[in-house]
């Protein structure tokens, strides 16, 4: 099947997605079983940060979401919503920050995946956890993997991506179970009052934790990056962002709750706190494979959304590329498969320096921090574009229409609930740069916020140098 063109002289890419397809991408990509531990950890009142962040981050975003989409169809998504709104600058911004994001956020998920790997073998694989040359061997053999199957082909990459949503869903359903079974069978493990549920926001922590929990519902905006291979993208796009919302949101707050029945918050680990949630409770049952069979499928979860983000987030440097602020050789298309080969090569390379980098003299549980700090900090920016875009295109949508009151009823919605996920957005962002309190505050700075500000400084020269060229 050859390429075709599209009406601006753009490469087509195929149109192979499908509303089923959207929704287990959604579902895998947004859904990360790990951030359950990171919630738990916190405690009773982690349930309701999560109902914070739904209100005031993820309800917003799903609303900007379905508008931009629906009026700006195309590959590139958040990158042609930025422009439209804000220019071509700040289209390149929102577009640069958003990829470069990726290359903290994939080494941040091939770890956590390497770590729930070894739970499927019990203690004999356990002890290969902390092995620097494990965890790297591991994490590169699931990135090529996964940089493969999108130069193949989302007809191929889907398949692993739709598995690993099916691999998600079935995890949360064994957490879930066995969260009633451990309150049936032996009560809660941890005590759920009225205190408890409630966050003390007197301390930066609750508000660093308030920040996660925004990181993790990111990934609405993922799918629209490929409006150019979706069938039909103004019908199956807001079908499949509805229906993953309710399954994200229920995914989330009652697997935490689920974790906190199995398992104190003080014991769980950050990395490692589902399986060994599972593995209590198979132990007091007597179903020692309880916890081996949740780890394989959380790893096999994991496998596909790292292949999600890796085939979509490539769209970015594809189209940007093509647009002549990146190197146009990124705007390539493979002669056979008709996919951005060089941008996911490219971006497998990167990835691969990034990960090796966080390997070196430092421990895995500080690599999988640090990591996480930097894609709060630059995955969370180009979603304060989205989120202005939206009330802005919306108001300049509702001048261009008679203004009744049904179209002034929008545009205020509109404005309200982007400049409230934007505040949401901006307090993650802060956050995300305060030191933990016993970590080196300038090693600390340097690493999170001054990589942070490199790697956004190293795009703003490629645009400007791209620019200034006829």
């Amino acid at each position: 099947m050859a390429a075709t063109t599209m009406d601006e002289g753009v490469p087509a890419l195929r149109r192979v997605l499908g509303t089923w397809d959207l929704i287990l991408f959604n579902i895998v990509a947004i859904v990360a079983l790990r951030w359950l531990s990171v919630a738990a950890q916190v405690g009773p009142s982690s349930l309701l940060l999560w109902l914070l962040g739904l209100v005031g981050f993820f309800v917003p975003l799903a609303l900007a979401v379905l508008y931009l989409s629906k009026r700006i169809p195309g590959e590139g998504g958040l990158y042609l919503w930025t422009k439209a709104a804000f220019g071509d600058m700040h289209g390149f911004i929102a577009g640069w920050t958003y990829w470069v994001s990726n290359l903290a956020y994939f080494p941040t998920a091939l770890l956590f995946s390497a770590g729930i790997f070894l739970h499927v073998g019990g203690d004999r694989w356990l002890q290969h956890a902390n092995d620097n040359s494990y965890n790297l061997v591991y994490c590169l053999i699931v990135l090529w993997t996964a940089t493969g199957l999108g130069i193949l082909g989302l007809e191929r990459a889907k398949w692993l991506q739709n598995l690993g949503g099916i691999a998600t869903w079935t995890a949360a359903a064994l957490i879930l179970g066995g969260g009633v079974l451990a309150l049936l069978r032996f009560g809660s493990a941890t005590s759920f009052t009225l205190a408890k549920f409630t966050p003390d926001f007197g301390k930066l922590s609750t508000f660093t934790s308030l920040a996660t929990i925004a990181l993790a519902f990111q990934g609405l905006e993922l799918g629209p990056i490929m409006g150019g291979e979706i069938r039909d993208p103004a019908r199956q796009i807001p079908r499949a962002t509805i229906i993953s919302c309710f399954v994200i949101a229920a995914t989330y707050i009652a697997g935490t709750a689920s974790l906190l029945v199995a398992l104190p918050a003080s014991t769980i680990d950050i990395i490692s706190g589902i399986p060994q949630a599972l593995s209590a409770i198979g132990e007091r049952v007597h179903l020692a494979w309880f916890g081996s069979i949740t780890a394989a499928l959380v790893t096999l979860g994991t496998i596909g959304g790292i292949t999600a983000w890796i085939t979509a987030t490539a769209r970015l440097p594809f189209v940007v590329g093509l647009d002549r602020y990146l190197p146009a050789a990124l705007g390539r298309l493979h002669p056979r498969f008709e996919t951005p080969h060089v941008a996911l090569l490219v971006q497998g390379v990167l990835t691969s320096l990034m990960l090796v980098a966080a390997l070196s003299g430092a421990t895995i549980h500080e690599a999988y921090i640090i990591l996480i700090d930097m894609t709060a900090i630059m995955s969370l920016l180009p979603l304060t574009y989205i989120l202005l875009a939206f009330p802005l295109l919306r108001r300049r949508a509702t001048r261009l229409d008679a203004k009744t009151t049904a179209s002034r009823a929008r545009a205020t919605g509109a404005l309200l609930a982007g400049c409230t996920g934007f505040a949401f957005v901006a307090l993650a962002i802060i956050t995300s740069m305060i030191p933990p309190a016993d970590s080196n505050t300038t090693l600390f700075l340097c690493k999170v916020v001054g990589g942070s500000a490199f790697l956004i400084g190293i795009g703003l020269v490629f645009y400007w140098r791209r620019r200034k060229r006829p």
